[in-house]
């Protein structure tokens, strides 16, 4: 469908350009004052658009058009969308132009496609011209050309150059997804890029707050109420009250935990087990946010909805939390070697530095119980992280999408074009992620204290979830479920926040939503 030359505008009944409303009559073949999907089927048909013969491409062009979701587009509607296109199509060709000349020649729609092949790319500039109200030689574009050809095709992850050039180069073979974005070889890419995002963003987040990790496993491990910060407000109020109290006694667990660990090594002392944490975590964050979105389509599928961001709040729950699920049971038994080698004993740690720590300790856990005993713990551990990931995940979610809606309203346009700030991005992790850590922290307690059972810094044995749930009540009481909380919160909140704050830039530079 060839669209009027901007040049021949005319003030419409509103002052603007009369450019929208000349196409929404040319369009509203009927001249019944709206278009629906049979009428805009036709106008492509008739005009002979690029894509007329996909008639899942005009659907999603028909859903964007239609923002009233009334399954008919009146002229507001229409006018909407135009001034919404032409500002992004103006938009992509200023980027292009660099020699700012109003042209656009074909090394750089060549760069910007990605592609080697010049015989290709000139082809599809001749494809562009060709259908468009303005043909002339195929060595470059112009605006106008851009503009008339590329206004009404369906945008590929942000590209509707890309989309056109997909339909151009694959012989008019295109897919379309649940969430409309054209789709060829880009389907199986989005698949593997919100694994790799997710993987990539766990491992920056984890290296940054290494060292908070390491106290919270140091402080989870002792099971002695001195290392209890609720227990420790006796002796601040000895000291208050004028008693004569050690100064090693009235110190903070946690600074008493971070001194320890110094004399142990140094500031290298924080980072025992990070190599295994990056291992482990690159896998484990992959998996949680490649199965959250991967679930997350299958449950839109189920629920028949076109968009995850329509999905439910209990469905987006729930993908929050298998996600966890997946990740969780994916990497547990790098979970369980990484705090069997942060409890070995000191001097063991001094003889056995580096990977041979690691092989001695795997190897030390094969000999006591095999296979089976990197899995001990795994129900508890993916009980607890179910409602964990549950919240952390899906809270995130459902706050990223209520912020995205308000402030749509608030600019009166499309949610899919409101862009999230980094620093809305970084409050909303530390938020989710303290409310799901908080919740289900006992749970990982237990489950990480049945992993490290048996070790230099956590002797006693357990025969289960239940024991190890009897036997930490018995002897710390209640508040011994919550050991090390302060630690891991203050590792929680910039360590979700960093993931968060990777993966939302990296799935925008990877064009993945």
């Amino acid at each position: 469908m060839t669209t009027p030359s901007s040049s021949a505008d005319k003030p419409d009944r509103n002052g603007s350009s009369n450019s929208a409303e000349q196409l929404f009559n040319k369009i509203d073949i009927n001249n019944q004052g709206k278009i629906d999907l049979p009428t805009l089927t036709k106008a492509f048909h008739t005009t002979k658009h690029p894509l007329c013969d996909n008639q899942e491409a005009i659907g999603l062009l028909f859903k964007t058009l239609d923002s009233k979701n009334d399954n008919s587009i009146d002229y507001e509607e229409f006018k909407e969308y135009i001034a919404r296109a032409e500002a992004q199509i103006k938009e992509g060709f200023t980027k292009l132009d660099s020699d700012k000349d109003g042209r656009i020649p074909v090394q750089d729609l060549k760069k910007y496609l990605h592609t080697d092949d010049d015989q290709v790319v000139r082809d599809f500039v001749k494809f562009m011209n060709d259908n468009s109200t303005d043909k002339r030689q195929s060595n470059y574009i112009t605006y106008d050309q851009w503009r008339n050809f590329l206004l009404f095709v369906p945008r590929l992850n942000g590209s509707r150059l890309r989309t056109a050039y997909e339909y151009f180069y694959n012989n008019n073979d295109v897919d379309l997804n649940s969430e409309g974005d054209i789709t060829v070889v880009n389907e199986f890419w989005n698949g593997i890029g919100f694994f790799l995002a997710g993987g990539l963003s766990g491992v920056v987040s984890r290296t940054c707050t290494a060292p908070f990790d390491r106290i919270k496993v140091f402080l989870i491990a002792r099971s002695d109420l001195s290392s209890t910060i609720l227990n420790n407000k006796s002796s601040l109020a000895q000291n208050h009250m004028g008693g004569k109290v050690p100064v090693e006694k009235i110190k903070s667990p946690i600074v008493k935990a971070a001194t320890a660990i110094y004399k142990s090594g140094g500031l290298r002392a924080f980072y025992t087990g990070n190599g295994l944490n990056v291992v482990k975590v690159f896998p484990e964050s992959a998996m949680k946010f490649g199965s959250f979105e991967a679930v997350k389509k299958l449950l839109a599928k189920i629920e028949g909805v076109d968009d995850t961001s329509k999905l439910s709040k209990v469905s987006t729950y729930i993908a929050g939390g298998l996600g966890g699920v997946f990740s969780q049971f994916t990497v547990y038994p790098i979970d369980t070697l990484k705090y069997r080698v942060q409890c070995a004993p000191l001097d063991y740690k001094k003889k056995h530095g580096g990977s041979s720590l690691l092989v001695e300790t795997a190897k030390q856990i094969y000999k006591e119980g095999g296979l089976k005993l990197f899995y001990r713990g795994v129900i508890v551990g993916v009980t607890g992280i179910f409602p964990y990931a549950a919240l952390d995940l899906g809270t995130f979610t459902l706050m990223k999408k209520w912020f995205i809606n308000r402030e749509a309203k608030l600019r009166n346009c499309k949610p899919e074009d409101v862009q999230l700030s980094n620093l809305i991005v970084l409050p909303m992790g530390a938020f989710s992620g303290t409310v799901g850590s908080t919740i289900v922290y006992p749970i990982n307690l237990l489950r990480t204290r049945l992993q490290a059972q048996g070790t230099y810094a956590h002797p006693y044995k357990y025969d289960g979830f239940r024991d190890v749930l009897r036997q930490t009540i018995q002897r710390e009481g209640y508040q011994g479920l919550f050991k090390g909380l302060v630690p891991n919160l203050a590792k929680v909140c910039p360590a979700v926040s960093i993931s968060y704050l990777m993966y939302e830039n990296l799935k925008r530079a990877m064009n993945l939503e």
